[in-house]
């Protein structure tokens, strides 16, 4: 049995991981007195008498969590953004590059990744990599996630009593001081020079995300084909479990996109939408922001460390 704590398993993406471990033979949950969830000394006997721990926490919350852990042997997975970007803690986005499931595997500690960032690091790393898409490009990406991303406050704001999504505008940009949380991570795992220009949006359904990189291929210094991006992104994710790079074909059969549609799943789609005669495409990533992007993702990351199928449960 693999004995898993999840400190903060009363919030949104813990109630989705704990709904994906609950009915595993192989996890024992532990639990804590609810009114004893926020004592100091229960979290840290908790944290210290797990095999796993999984982090659904505010930064600060998270810091102070990981510095309750004495025990050398438990492995850690925060959801937060407090570690994203800390070099002694392993990046948990299985699929990024060639190495990192084995990273994850050998890790006591794992950041999870944000959903936005999930998205725009499979469009972008790739090409970075390949160089057809220049370090200090100019890269604008846009998004928009259901509410459930803004954790509580959000999800209230957008509900009413009787939980009826009505109470709130159907469509609303944010993060318009041009400073969003998720953007150092964006540019780490990408490689760019700069940090990229990032419009969120976030709109009046519970979750599922889209997130797009437009780009206009005639103004690239190598001229990249519609192909050549396809080929590259296909190239890196072949025999990926959970990301998949649509064809060009079934992309330009689709008249419009829907952020709903891999609702419940850890999947993510990868889609190229173009204009050969403009020299213009449209890159596009699908998955639910609670599934590849949080919860889920949380889930395929504790797989690897544990040495399991990583799609156990997940399916």
């Amino acid at each position: 049995m693999i004995k898993v704590y999840i400190d903060g398993e009363a919030g949104t993406t813990g109630l989705q991981i704990r709904e994906r471990l609950a009915a595993r033979a192989d996890i024992d949950l532990l639990q804590i007195d609810p009114e004893r969830r926020k004592d100091r000394e229960a979290r840290a006997q908790k944290l210290n008498e797990a095999d796993f721990a999984i982090l659904c926490l505010p930064d600060e919350a998270s810091r102070e969590a990981v510095s309750l852990i004495e025990n050398p042997d438990v492995g850690v997975i925060d959801a937060s953004t407090a570690y994203r970007v800390d070099p002694d803690w392993v990046y948990g986005f299985p699929e990024m590059a060639p190495e990192q499931r084995q990273l994850i595997s050998g890790a006591k500690r794992v950041s999870n990744p944000g959903c936005y960032p999930t998205g725009m690091i499979a469009l972008t790393r790739p090409l970075v990599e390949a160089g057809l898409l220049p370090k200090d490009w100019p890269v604008t990406i846009n998004a928009v996630s259901g509410y459930s991303g803004g954790g509580k406050g959000t999800i209230a704001e957008f509900e009413d009593e009787a939980g009826e999504n009505y109470s709130c505008q159907p469509f609303r940009l944010y993060g318009l001081t041009i400073a969003h949380k998720h953007v150092p991570e964006m540019q780490t795992y990408t490689g760019l020079s700069h940090p990229p220009l990032f419009s969120p949006a976030v709109g009046r359904y519970y979750k599922g995300m889209l997130v797009e990189m437009p780009l206009q291929l005639w103004a690239l210094p190598g001229k990249p084909s519609v192909a050549n991006i396809h080929e590259t992104l296909s190239a890196a994710y072949e025999g990926a479990h959970f990301v998949e790079v649509v064809s060009l074909e079934e992309s330009a059969s689709l008249a419009n996109l829907d952020p709903e549609d891999l609702n419940g799943t850890n999947r993510m789609k990868l889609f190229v939408f173009a204009n050969e005669k403009t020299g213009q495409a449209r890159l596009v990533a699908q998955l639910d922001n609670l599934g590849k992007g949080a919860s889920g993702q949380a889930v395929q990351c504790l797989n690897i460390m544990a040495g399991v199928d990583e799609a156990l449960g997940l399916e």
